[in-house]
This record gives C-alpha cells, structure tokens and sequence, in this order.
C-alpha cells in the first residue's frame, strides 16, 4: 500500500536510512525484496550512541561486504538536543556521540561512500569532525536541514548539500526557506523523514514517502518553477549522490 501510493504520487524509489543495528537487517531484505525501489544505508544514529556504541557498530562494515552494499553509510552524527541534564553525564554522552561519528567518518573516508548526517543543536562540532575525518565533502548530505544561510554557506564552501524535509512547509521558518533558496536548485534534494515531519496541510498525520510530491508542489512556488521540474531535478540530484541510477 505505501508503495503503490508512492508510486502513484511519481515516487517510484525510496532509500530507508538506518539508525541502529536493529534495522540494517530489515532495510537490506525490503531493498532485497523490491529491488530497483528501495535501497538502504546503514548507520549508529546519535540517538541510539551510548556505552555500548562500539558493539552496536561491530557489524557495520559486514554490509558493505555482502552481495547488496548500503547506498551511503549513515545516518551518522552528533545531536546535543536531548542531553541529560546533569552535566557530567551530559559530557559522558557527547564523548561517546563523538567517538562514534569519528569512527563511521573513518569508515566512510575508506569507503568513499555517500553520509548522511544528523546534526541537532551541534552544527559547528559535526562540522569540526568532518573536517579532520578526511572524508570529501561532497560526499556529505546534511540531512533534515534546520539550519539557515550561515550554516549552508559553510556547507556549500565545503563541496557538501543539505537535503529537506515538510519542516519547509511549517509557518514561521523564513531562515530556512531562505536557506533552501540559497542552495539553490543545482544541489536540491528532499525527503520526508517518514514516519516524522508531515508535511502542511498533512501536519500530525503519519507520514510516509508519497508526500515527497507534498514538499515538491511547495518548491514548485517558491523556485517558482513547474513541479514537474522540481520532481525531475531533486529525483536527478538524488539518484546521483547516492548512485541509485547506476544500480536500479
């Protein structure tokens, strides 16, 4: 059913992110299952990084071994929003973020693969840490975009592209879309962040890919271009960063 709704809505391909070793399994049999649909990545979201980080990505590279490879290593990164408040243990959590995005930086440097990264309330260390990791920038999507023109300034200045979500469609985020605007169409690419982030009017529905065609129809207006074209370059742009073309 989300499938042929997604297609019907000209989303005839999805990439699943990973976030915990718990899913990379599951993503990699439905990107089995449906192949030349959906593909995957594989990744330790920070919001899953604790004590235990380094067992939970001892299997990781095992992915990029097998016979269908991840897209693109992530999503990775670091997120300071939901710290506990006590600041020693505040501090214990950010070591074992930065721990474990430096180690799947690594890992992505070698593997020269596309990263996804997650970066919440942490924007200049995410920055900090892929720099020294030696991965290439262009490799890098900055995922769920929230930021504005400073943050996707020192982004582009690097080679890297953010990617968006509904969040575009939310009232009263003119820094955004001012953001969205300056990274211009060359590099556009969107997503939904399903089961999150429904787009307006769908806002505090379950969300799901068929409501790419949603946050299309919004940039559509505010490129003030034919939506045909916002689907036919932010597929483009998708498909090829993270190679799907090649592999479909």
């Amino acid at each position: 059913m989300v499938l042929q709704k997604a297609e019907d809505q000209g989303v005839p391909k999805m990439l699943t992110v990973g976030t915990d070793p718990n899913d990379w399994g599951d993503y990699q049999k439905l990107a089995r299952d449906y192949s030349g649909k959906i593909f995957y990545s594989a990744g330790l979201h920070p919001g899953y990084v604790d004590a235990h980080w380094e067992k939970k990505i001892s299997g990781l590279l095992q992915y990029w071994q097998s016979s269908l490879m991840p897209s693109a290593l992530g999503e990775i990164g670091l997120d300071y929003f939901r710290l506990p408040k006590d600041a020693e243990k505040a501090n214990q959590m950010i070591d074992w973020q930065k721990r474990a995005f430096r180690k799947q930086l690594n890992w992505a440097r070698e593997l020269d693969c596309p990263v996804i990264i997650h970066s919440r309330s942490a924007f200049d260390d995410c920055v900090s840490e892929i720099d020294s990791s030696g991965v290439r920038w262009k490799r890098v999507v900055f995922h769920c975009f929230t930021e504005g023109i400073s943050e996707i300034q020192q982004i582009m200045e690097r080679g890297g592209r953010a990617s968006f979500t509904g969040i575009i469609t939310f009232p009263k985020n003119e820094k955004l879309l001012e953001a969205v605007k300056y990274q211009g169409l060359e590099k556009l690419m969107i997503e939904t962040d399903s089961p999150y982030l429904t787009p307006v009017p769908y806002r505090g529905q379950k969300n799901e890919p068929a409501n790419i065609s949603v946050i299309g129809e919004y940039l559509s207006f505010l490129f003030e271009k034919k939506s045909t074209y916002i689907a036919e370059i932010t597929s483009q742009n998708s498909e090829t960063f993270y190679k799907i073309r090649e592999l479909s």
